[in-house]
């Protein structure tokens, strides 16, 4: 095992131990010193000299740094943290350096451990009042907002200049939280040059943009000017200056009630009342102001007024809660009313994702029917067995339908019928699950991810009538395959191959029974989708807080779903049965749905249309789990890219690796100071240009 390293044999204080902070380090693993070691010589230049590999400043930020961070947080910025990670100060970070940073990186607090790292020049594990003026001077640039470093606050911190009072680690971290509040006040007085308690947009927003550019989309930063619009007046108050600024402070609490609220929203939009309300009911001991609700509201209304748009949804708060916000470009389009309907790509990109997610529901559907076989053949059999005025019972009950099937055909019989199966379960699954996945995402609401109720029963409904096609010849198959082993043993009826079926039915004949597997698949498949969705929702509470379901969870919504869709169309798929079935002698024959229904009702009681019922309710719920747990994470793992995919997105992002995290959470830390740390040259807002 690795033991740490210290980032320099001069620059470890006793203040950043980690039992200062009652959390002990981890241990490094080999396995990491595996992974780090194939990151470093990934981006390390190797000396031309000596031979040794090491990296500059560009391969360190490529090897630290969040692949995807270079929107709002600069690449040249994360050189900072290379200065910190060179502790020979030689301008190049060799293999121990690196483990060092990464062990840096893995200790408890390592955010605010970099940023004191930063501040406490000399290495002696404590900040004194010059180095924090010095290093706090040296990361802004020469235009930035003047900061008075003999205020009380400072002072609370610090004391005064050549005072006595230094500062540990922990104190050190209380400083950085609350030095941007701090920042603005000094700010405030400092335009408002008239002392009446206001300053203008532009200074507001000067202030804004040196404070938390790096916070705040593009969008949210070109519209600071009309912060005036919330309290109207022209000029902005101290008041609307600290509220804007509790808002970006507060950001991960504002989304999460947000999220909470629009979940639990029936038409997934709220009202700022209903913003109000999820927050007294989740927050302890405070809530939102008003000022600070209107501003949360009026920055995520996009240039709509409350009267056009008085009810928001998730993606209407986007450009507010992420700064790498961009409005969608090719999935959405807004008409005059203000109605956000889906745009779809190109015909050949739509053309290849139905494609792509078709062959995926095919993989799915294999896997299911695999999985439920011996069921569905037992189902089989106890649908086909005629009453008792026809002759002896072969079969008691499904139980004892198994022990025989067993006993004559032995565990290859349960399979009987398998490959035909297979053949056409491919694209009877997948088609299913691509309408109702096309539909669905055509009549669901771009803006707040919701879909009513009639849509989600038209688009399940329409996906079960579209697998008939596929489903009816694949179905008269299997049965009569299925039915052969108990033929043999009754009748000594030779036996047929699946070709030999399909020749001696026909293409009329192979979907003989149609109509009947329609009354079958298009409740079955209206009913499942919508019952399956809502489990998941309100049951399983998925993306509640964030919440993605366990196998274990999907599996259980899936085959909840399947009990009653498969049950309440047991009559339909017993007629099917009946028809697509060769009668034998004795055995009454059929017309039609209508005729046969009558039949099997006069002749062996109502209850006869339920034979099976319970085996294909065992058949179908775990059939269909797997199908569709199959099928949502083969998309998952293997999505279709998406051109212009828009930063806000309905699935969880990809999860990065904690050590590029915490640097650019370390990044921030410091970002906090000013947002031009490590800018060579800093940008300015638009005002001063």
């Amino acid at each position: 095992m690795l033991n740490p390293s210290p980032l320099s044999c001069d620059s470890a204080p006793q203040a950043l131990a980690a039992p200062s902070l009652g959390i002990q380090a981890e241990y490094t693993t080999p396995s990491e010193v595996d992974k780090w070691k194939k990151t470093f010589h990934r981006y390390a230049t190797r000396d031309s000299i000596g031979g040794e590999s090491y990296l500059t400043e560009p391969d360190f930020v490529s090897a630290v740094a969040p692949e995807s961070d270079f929107s709002k947080i600069s690449r040249q910025q994360y050189g900072i943290l290379f200065k910190v990670a060179d502790r020979k100060h030689t301008g190049r970070v060799d293999w121990d350096d690196f483990v060092a940073f990464e062990e840096l990186l893995k200790k408890p607090a390592a955010e605010y451990d970099i940023a004191f790292r930063v501040f406490d020049t000399n290495g002696d594990g404590q900040v004194l009042f010059n180095e924090f003026k010095s290093t706090f001077q040296s990361m802004r640039g020469p235009d930035a907002i003047p900061f008075d470093f003999d205020s009380p606050w400072v002072k609370l911190y610090l004391g005064k200049q050549d005072g006595g009072h230094v500062l540990g680690f922990n104190e050190f971290t209380q400083l950085i939280k609350g030095l941007q509040g701090e920042r603005l006040r000094q700010a405030f007085r400092h335009f408002d040059k008239d002392l009446d308690g206001y300053i203008d947009k532009g200074e507001f927003k000067r202030i804004i943009y040196e404070l938390a550019r790096h916070k705040l989309s593009d969008a949210v930063l070109e519209k600071l000017d009309s912060v005036s619009e919330v309290v109207p007046g022209g000029k902005i108050s101290y008041s609307e200056c600290i509220a804007f600024y509790n808002v970006i402070h507060e950001m991960d609490l504002v989304e999460k009630v947000v999220r909470e609220a629009c979940a639990r929203s029936p038409d997934g939009k709220i009202t700022p009342l209903d913003f109000v309300n999820h927050a007294s009911r989740t927050m302890r001991y405070g809530t939102f102001s008003p000022m600070e609700v209107a501003i949360i509201f009026h920055f995520s209304r996009q240039g709509v007024s409350d009267a056009d748009k008085p009810r928001l949804g998730l993606r209407d708060f986007g450009s507010l809660l992420d700064a790498k916000w961009g409005p969608p470009r090719s999935t959405t389009t807004v008409t005059e009313g203000g109605k956000v309907k889906r745009k779809a790509g190109s015909a050949l990109h739509e053309i290849g994702k139905s494609a792509y997610y078709f062959g995926l529901g095919g993989i799915a559907g294999a896997l299911g029917a695999t999985a439920v076989y011996p069921i569905d053949l037992t189902k089989t059999r106890m649908q086909n067995q005629r009453s008792k005025v026809v002759g002896e019972l072969l079969y008691k009950n499904s139980l004892d339908c198994v022990k025989k099937v067993y006993k004559n055909e032995g565990f290859t019989g349960f399979y009987r019928g398998l490959p035909p199966q297979l053949i056409g379960v491919a694209p009877e699954k997948a088609i299913k699950l691509t309408v109702n996945d096309l539909v669905r995402e055509y009549a669901t609401d771009a803006a707040t991810g919701r879909i009513k109720v009639g849509w989600e029963l038209a688009a399940g409904g329409l996906a079960g009538g579209c697998q008939v096609v596929f489903t009816n010849p694949l179905e008269i198959v299997k049965i009569r395959l299925q039915m052969q082993g108990e033929n043999a043993k009754i009748s000594g009826a030779a036996r047929q191959s699946a070709a030999q079926i399909v020749k001696s039915l026909g293409l009329l004949g192979l979907y003989k029974g149609a109509i009947a597997c329609l009354a079958r698949d298009v409740p079955f498949s209206a009913i499942y989708f919508p019952a399956y969705a809502h489990l998941k929702k309100d049951i399983f509470h998925e993306g509640r807080d964030g919440k993605a379901l366990s196998y274990g969870e999907a599996l259980s919504a899936a085959a909840i779903a399947g009990m009653p869709a498969a049950y309440l169309t047991t009559p339909a798929d017993v007629i099917k049965t009946r028809l697509q079935s060769e009668a034998r002698k004795g055995e009454s024959t059929y017309k039609g749905v209508v005729d046969a229904f009558r039949k099997i009702r006069a002749e062996e009681g109502f209850s006869a249309l339920y034979k099976g019922g319970p085996a294909r309710v065992l058949r179908s719920s775990p059939q269909f789990g797997v199908t569709l747990v199959a099928y949502e994470n083969l998309k998952k793992h293997f999505p279709y890219p998406e051109p212009n995919q828009s930063l806000i997105e309905t699935v969880l992002p990809r999860e990065e690796e904690m050590a590029r995290v915490r640097a650019r959470n370390a990044l921030k830390v410091l970002l906090d100071v000013d947002t031009n740390v490590g800018m060579r040259s800093a940008p300015i807002p638009e005002s001063k240009k």
